[in-house]
């Protein structure tokens, strides 16, 4: 009788102990689902609505200047946050498989990124806020400098996490989603890449926009995806 009692007691603290474990990570994972949404929305509504700013021409970077600056600031941080929260939650639910190491902590850049250039402002330029002159800055600071390659590091790293998760995807069987991961990975690099060439132009412009979404859609649903099947692929 004694055995069996014990038997039993260990048999309820393991589901007690994998219980919170699985809570914990499909929270974490919540966070990737609502960082991309928030970014967007928040940052939307300041380009609709800010004077000045022309979502042709200007990039949502610029908009953590003027006195309204801090609202972008605050984006930028917290969405970076949230990033960086999930790249942890991406960790717990890939642990020991392919891609399960760097997938996640090239995430994890990507939101430092974000952080980075919150706390690092982008210069001014292309006539906003109202008053800018037309064109490039018309001196680069440090902190505009900072900015450039905070985003320069966090978008590439999130290019290769495109591809690194996708290798693990595949690794399970899970075709189409590798193939998703790829092709986000593409629309991305192309994106950034088209932006480098032609800062400024509307087509450029656009090109970022695409890739942006892209990007925050793929962390969206490929968290979505892990925190509906955590429990599957064994992470606690």
């Amino acid at each position: 009788m004694a055995t069996a009692t014990s038997t039993d007691s260990t048999d309820v603290d393991v589901r007690g102990c994998a219980e919170p474990g699985t809570a914990v990570t499909r929270s974490l994972l919540g966070y990737g689902v609502l960082a991309g949404p928030t970014y967007l929305v928040v940052g939307l509504a300041q380009a609709l609505t800010r004077d000045g700013f022309d979502l042709r021409r200007h990039d949502l970077s610029l908009l953590a200047n003027g006195t309204l600056g801090w609202i972008q600031i605050a984006n930028l941080v917290v969405t970076g946050l949230a990033t960086i929260a999930a790249a942890i939650g991406l960790s717990r639910a890939l642990r020991g498989g392919r891609g399960g190491t760097w997938g996640p902590r090239l995430i994890g850049v990507y939101g430092t990124g974000l952080v980075a250039a919150g706390v690092f402002v982008a210069d001014p330029m292309a006539g906003f806020p109202i008053g800018t002159p037309p064109g490039p800055p018309v001196a680069v600071s440090s902190h505009g400098i900072l900015h450039v390659l905070s985003g320069a590091v966090g978008f590439l790293a999130l290019v290769a996490a495109c591809f690194v998760i996708a290798r693990g995807f595949a690794d399970r069987g899970q075709h189409p989603w590798a193939w998703y991961c790829r092709i986000t990975g593409i629309v991305f690099l192309a994106g950034i890449a088209g932006i480098s060439a032609g800062s400024g132009h509307p087509a450029a412009v656009l090109g970022l926009w695409i890739a942006v979404i892209a990007g925050w859609a793929w962390l969206s649903i490929v968290s979505a995806h892990l925190f509906a099947t955590t429990a599957e692929v064994g992470s606690r």
